[in-house]
């Protein structure tokens, strides 16, 4: 599968939820990252006007979820986050942010993945961590 068709599969998926009430889009992927990308609108602000942290996890959350979906080498397994720790950085109030998740650990049965979200101009925004845990699809 291509680039582009890889893309469109995760933006296809993200349909009617809330990477969509979002905004959030793949846009691009390698071999051990995943990106997406936010506007910053007043659709994920917090009172004050600034980009909410739960907004900026939500999208931390999403990537670092899709890129272990991904990477798994057995299609009868999925994947449930089961821990995420950020760290907000510097504050937005407009434009976008994008999210790269870069694998640090891929191991049979847990993912840990670095979430680096950063603005237009490359300015660190917020750093996360995100663990998943890989289990089999039930055959009930």
């Amino acid at each position: 599968m291509d680039k582009s068709a890889i893309l469109k599969a995760f933006n296809e998926r993200s349909k009617n939820t809330l990477m969509e009430t979002l905004d959030i889009e793949y846009i691009d992927v390698g071999k051990d990252f995943l990106t997406a990308k936010m506007p910053v609108t007043s659709k994920v602000h917090q009172p004050y006007g600034q980009l909410h942290g739960g907004a900026t996890a939500a999208l931390a959350e999403s990537v670092g979820s899709a890129a272990s979906n991904f990477f798994i080498d057995n299609k009868a397994q999925f994947i449930n986050g089961i821990q995420l720790s950020i760290n907000h950085i510097k504050s937005k109030k407009e434009g976008v942010v994008f999210a790269t998740a870069k694998n640090i650990h891929k191991g049979r049965t847990t993912h840990l993945w670095e979430v680096t979200i950063v603005d237009e101009e490359e300015k660190l925004i917020s750093v996360a961590k995100m663990t998943n845990i890989v289990l089999n699809i039930s055959k009930k």
